[in-house]
């Protein structure tokens, strides 16, 4: 029997009022990747906290045993030091810094006299781009490069740092397909070099392709630990374990009735915000009706976010032009104010970043956009602020002790659900929905569709921006597919396959459009 790498023992963590972690145990054998999966708030990154030293000893029960010997890590340096690095879902890296800078920030290659040797530090930081498969200039600002490029420069900072345990904490959550795959391939050929990785994902078919074996946590506890070559592996197994039952489908079933158009979108056409001559929607047409939920489906860069945004407010672009109609009658939707006004909501698809303030309280971010409904007279009433604020806990379920725990303590799927809370108060015609589910694992997404249910049975209408083709084809009635900027297809539920949308969101652009 292989000896593990590493051991941790009987892990518990508490925070006021509540235990995060109660008596985990985990091993993880040298050169193999091992998946950590469960819902969000089940106590996975809490653990790699800890064993990072993020939580340093003492501020924890049990015990980590590292290559043989008890591990006292006081803090992340310490675990580095001997070889344990994690990457963050929220990538670490300094946008205006060189490429060369960012892998060896903290770790300068120094010469003589004590300066920075900027002829070794970019000779090295090439020769570790080239282990994560990149051939960048490390002298570029890391601004420069897409999302999936950086996530390997944390990788090749990682690699720097002579890393023997590499954690990953939802290394694929914000790239494209081509991009994840290429990561995956990294991770399969690291671990055939010796490496040991630990992988915190929610996407179970990365975890089935990737994964020797994966530990399950559920409520701070482990649950179980399956060998992935086992052929009773399955993601409904997974699924199982995670959150206690079964999940016969994944999607909540759902009788349409659909009603009169709601949203028309007609001919909008805007541009990049410093780049005047670049076009990023060009002249996009789309309608939602009553209890209908309707899908928009892109390839990364294809315009969705900006359509989304350039109607709700004109908060991306410039020169936005074009006609929104709301329930039949043409509406200004020049400012966020005005759209909200006019019945349509948008929850952003970076809630962290543009949909809540992460240090204030369920509360006030519930209420936040509709403060003139609990603002008689001008003055907030507190009293009608905190009840609308239960109420929205109580009927999206949203897990935390009160509406006055802060909103950066929740989980991502509790988030997801303040968010949704958010917009529902202002009382809105239609929403839009910018990946309403990334991040977030099976049992929460399952609660979003519910929602997303809930609010198409009131008669309002649904326009859902997803980049997994599974989740549109699960939920919506009818998809639109962009490319370039431009609406290519609008394709009924019955006649949608992932092949067919696959080539609509291809289609390339000819030399007359």
């Amino acid at each position: 029997m292989t000896t593990a790498i590493l051991e941790m023992r009987n892990i518990e963590k508490s925070f006021p009022g509540v235990k995060a972690l109660q008596g985990v145990d985990l091993d993880v054998k040298p050169g193999e990747i091992l998946a950590i999966c469960g819902e969000n708030g089940a106590g996975k990154s809490t653990l790699m906290k800890v064993l990072s030293g993020v939580y340093p000893h003492g501020s924890y029960e049990g015990e980590i045993v590292y290559e043989g010997e008890e591990a006292t890590f006081g803090s992340i340096n310490d675990s580095e030091s001997v070889g344990i690095v994690i990457i963050h879902q929220e990538l670490a890296l300094i946008p205006h810094l060189s490429v060369a800078e960012n892998i060896f920030l903290g770790n300068e290659r120094r010469g003589r006299g004590g300066l920075i040797d900027w002829d070794r530090a970019n000779s090295e930081a090439s020769r570790l781009m080239a282990q994560v498969g990149l051939d960048e200039d490390p002298t570029a600002p890391v601004s420069q490069l897409g999302v999936g490029k950086q996530q390997l420069i944390e990788i090749a900072k990682a690699l720097s740092k002579n890393v023997r345990l590499l954690i990953l904490d939802e290394p694929t959550a914000a790239l494209n397909d081509t991009d994840s795959a290429h990561l995956l391939d990294l991770l399969r050929r690291l671990r055939d070099e010796g490496m040991t990785s630990i992988i915190i994902s929610h996407k179970l078919n990365e975890i089935a392709a990737i994964a020797d074996r994966t530990t399950v946590i559920r409520d701070g506890k482990t649950i179980v630990t399956l060998d992935m070559s086992d052929p009773e592996s399955t993601q409904e197994t997974i699924i199982r374990a995670m959150v206690g039952r079964d999940l016969a489908n994944r999607y909540p079933e759902r009788t349409p009735d659909i009603g009169d158009e709601v949203l028309r979108i007609e001919h909008w056409t805007v541009h990049h915000p410093t780049q005047p001559g670049r076009v990023m929607v060009d002249d996009a047409s789309l309608t939602v009706r009553a209890g209908e939920v309707v899908g928009i489906a892109g390839l990364m860069g294809a315009g969705r976010t900006e359509l989304a945004m350039s109607v709700f407010g004109r908060t991306y672009g410039r020169n936005a032009s074009g006609k929104v109609f709301v329930r039949g009658k043409q509406v200004d939707t020049s400012t966020t104010s005005a759209a909200i006004r006019a019945g349509i909501a948008y929850a952003t698809e970076d809630r962290k970043k543009f949909g809540l303030n992460l240090i204030d309280d369920i509360r006030h971010n519930i209420t936040m956009a509709s403060l003139r409904m609990i603002s008689p007279g001008g003055w907030i009433d507190a009293n009608r602020e905190l009840k609308v604020a239960e109420q929205y806990k109580a009927e999206l379920n949203i897990k935390s002790p009160t509406v006055l725990q802060m909103v950066g303590n929740l989980s991502g799927g509790n988030q997801q659900k303040v968010v949704l809370s958010k917009w529902i108060q202002t009382g809105p015609d239609v929403l839009i929905l910018d990946e309403p589910t990334r991040g977030i694992d099976v049992g929460a997404k399952y609660e979003i569709y519910t929602i997303i249910n809930r609010l198409v049975a009131e008669g309002k209408g649904v326009l859902v921006i997803s980049s997994e083709l599974p989740e549109l084809l699960g939920i919506c009635d009818r998809i639109y597919t962009l490319a370039f900027g431009r609406i290519t297809g609008e394709v009924p539920i019955a006649q949608a396959t992932q092949e067919n949308l696959m080539h609509l969101m291809t289609v390339e652009r000819t030399a007359a459009s």
